[in-house]
């Protein structure tokens, strides 16, 4: 229950931080290109990459698995969960599962472009 906890609350910090970023974004580049987004999905996948990084190689088993959820899943994936899409396919390929991870991306991308259009269709077509 307190990994939740920490869950919820990292989260609602992501969330808040992703809100910031962007709108700062959009006040000082303008609204043209989404350089809000772009910046947040680059800034989470680094910084995911850092926390994996440094729980795998250099915390050691004196961090508790409720604060690495509290970073990753909570701030982080509030943040942006592209962090968490990047880490997953970082990880196919350091694996070596290469073929997998062609598809984890391709399929994730292609499929959530297309399944927003395919709601965007339905809306407009029931109303």
């Amino acid at each position: 229950m307190r990994a939740l906890l920490l869950i919820f609350l990292g989260s609602g910090l992501g969330g808040t931080l992703r809100h910031v970023v962007n709108s700062s974004c959009q006040r000082w580049l303008g609204a043209q290109l989404p350089w809000g987004v772009f910046l947040i999905n680059v800034s989470g996948s680094f910084i995911m990459g850092l926390a994996a990084g440094y729980f795998a190689f250099k915390a050691g088993p004196g961090w508790p698995q409720s604060m690495r959820l509290f970073v990753t899943t909570g701030v982080l994936g509030g943040y942006t969960t592209f962090s968490a899409f990047s880490l997953d396919a970082a990880t196919l390929i350091e694996r070596g599962d290469t073929l997998a991870a062609g598809l984890y991306v391709g399929g994730s991308v292609g499929l959530s472009i297309g399944g927003l259009f395919l709601g965007l269709y339905l809306v407009r077509a029931l109303t």
